[in-house]
């Protein structure tokens, strides 16, 4: 057996250190598995390289360091064989933003945006606060796993539908989309001229064997050309709070579109955060293959207590985050009553469907076997 280098089930106190997650429940008995950061320490790589920049004691305004692009394209050519140049990607201050500054710089007020749901919130929020229209597209459920409806996406089409915007791998639903279902989009997004806008933030987070992330944007230079892809280390290495993300768009009068409607609004990207994803991308793979393992332990754990359950759950192939289905229990709001049982959930009617929970299952595991034990004796009482 292989020795492991990472603990992580060490334990680490996140209360009292203004955790968005962790404070949401302070002084209340109740363990947060809701917003999607994990609990994890992150990689000793971007802890040593952060110290160091610290030490520097300057922190002035600051360009993306000169290794930073090199790091990130070595780390697409490495993982998905992307071949991307330095003058394609455009640092964003969070993936959120490149949504929001997408949907500002395709079409024009009052076009229609086409996502698909369930989905982060932020899909469905973006093209409104833009002033266009989100237009939703239910995905469908069968055998429990989740996939597109290609026939509704076809029948939401309108004359003045600009954008798609894709979340890829999946969250909440946890999928990894195929070849062949990525190709069905592209060749949507061809015959109607629409620009893919293709959240892969979870790219990094594939954990079913023989399952691989394709970004849509490698399908073909004319997939290329239509698409802007939206990355960030921030979920993988579990650096959400230090605020860098990217944007991959190969097409010029695209990127220069995008780039004009961020014009003085979006901030730059904090000088820690550049560190921190330049650390990520270039010495983080030992501990990212070591937390995909231990996650996939976890993954399966909820699972299997699901299913003993009798919930429904969709089998997570990305992310670290499960999707299940209360429907069947008749509780009026789900999230309210697993917090009584002391478990702190996301509630499905955010992300577009009501009567489902989001479980963020990136935490150690004794933790999460309470919690599932919470939840277990919480609905075996519901049915006495």
């Amino acid at each position: 057996m292989t020795q492991k280098k990472f603990d992580f089930d060490e334990i680490i106190d996140r209360r009292g250190t203004a955790s968005e997650k962790w404070d949401k429940y302070r002084d209340r008995d109740i363990i947060p598995l809701w917003v999607a950061d994990m609990d994890f320490r992150s990689p000793p790589a971007i802890i040593k390289a952060l110290h160091e920049r610290v030490e520097h004691g300057v922190f002035g305004y600051t360009a993306p360091p000169q290794g930073l692009a090199q790091a990130v394209i070595d780390s697409l050519q490495a993982e998905f064989g992307w071949q991307v140049r330095k003058e394609w990607i455009t640092w964003l201050p969070g993936l959120v933003t490149g949504l929001n500054v997408s949907c500002r710089a395709v079409g024009d007020a009052g076009d229609d945006v086409i996502t698909f749901t369930p989905v982060y919130p932020p899909f469905m929020s973006a093209p409104p606060l833009s002033g266009r229209n989100v237009i939703n597209v239910p995905l469908i459920c069968k055998e429990g796993r989740w996939g597109l409806d290609l026939n509704a996406l076809e029948a939401a089409v309108t004359p003045r539908t600009r954008q798609l915007l894709l979340c890829s791998p999946h969250n909440p639903v946890g999928r990894v989309w195929t070849r062949d279902e990525l190709a069905a989009l592209d060749d949507f997004a061809a015959r109607h001229d629409l620009v893919i806008c293709s959240d892969e933030i979870h790219a990094g987070l594939v954990l079913e064997p023989g399952v691989r992330h394709i970004p849509i944007a490698t399908l073909s230079p004319e997939a290329s050309r239509r698409t802007i892809t939206l990355m960030a280390p921030s979920k993988t290495y579990n650096v959400p709070g230090l605020g860098c993300s990217f944007a991959v768009i190969s097409d010029d009068t695209l990127r220069r579109a995008f780039r004009k409607a961020m014009g003085r609004i979006v901030p730059h990207v904090n000088l820690l955060g550049y560190t921190a994803a330049e650390a990520a991308y270039r010495d983080g793979e030992e501990w990212r293959q070591e937390l995909l393992e231990y996650l996939r332990g976890n993954r399966d754990l909820v699972q299997r207590e699901m299913i003993a359950l009798g919930l429904p759950v969709a089998r997570v192939e990305a992310t670290y985050l499960s999707w299940i289905d209360v429907r069947g229990r008749g509780i009026e709001d789900p999230v309210r009553f697993f917090e009584e049982a002391g478990v702190g959930l996301s509630g499905g009617s955010d992300f577009g469907l009501a009567g489902y929970v989001r479980l963020n299952f990136g935490c150690r595991r004794e933790l999460l076997q309470e919690a599932l034990r919470r939840m277990r004796v919480a609905l075996e009482e519901r049915g006495r």
